[in-house]
């Protein structure tokens, strides 16, 4: 049996983590399934919760932010500001879970989308948190769970979209 690849590298002590993901698709489609909300709420997040975008300006100083709802009416509300929109190369946003007890819980992600041979895709994001428990936080909270239904979900999704 095939292990799959791990997306997720925290290393302990760092405010950072890495995430790092391989998709057999070309660049510009998954960069667009990044910042298109009609495919973006298709992907974000685990299949047991649906995703609602209230905003979603993916160019530079524009924001987002969307709500997911799991099947009991509870809802989690996430936001942030797009720094920077590279297209087809990078992505550099904030990111804020609005669940906690006060805000300023912001990290920063700067992400990448390299050209790979056979158009496949290399996304490497770095996140940076304001303190180490905000990053060991979110991990606790199930986020390495998250992106791999998440990334499962965008493969899919790509597949879809190179067959249309």
């Amino acid at each position: 049996m095939k292990q799959k690849a791990r997306i997720l590298t925290a290393e302990p002590g760092k405010q950072e983590l890495v995430l790092a993901k391989e998709f057999n698709a070309p660049r510009e489609l998954v960069f667009k399934a990044y910042t298109d909300p009609s495919l973006y709420v298709k992907w974000i997040g685990p299949r047991r919760l649906s995703t609602t975008i209230e905003a979603f300006t993916a160019r530079n100083g524009g924001s987002w932010r969307f709500i997911q709802k799991d099947k009991d009416g509870n809802e989690y509300a996430f936001h942030g500001v797009f720094h920077e929109v590279l297209v087809p190369s990078r992505i550099i946003t904030t990111w804020e879970f609005e669940g906690l007890p006060e805000s300023g819980h912001v990290s920063l992600q700067s992400a990448t989308f390299e050209n790979l041979p056979g158009r496949k895709t290399r996304f490497t994001a770095k996140v940076v948190y304001l303190s180490l428990d905000d990053r060991d936080g979110e991990l606790q909270a199930g986020m390495e769970e998250g992106l791999n239904e998440s990334y499962e979900r965008l493969d899919g999704l790509l597949d879809e979209l190179k067959k249309g």
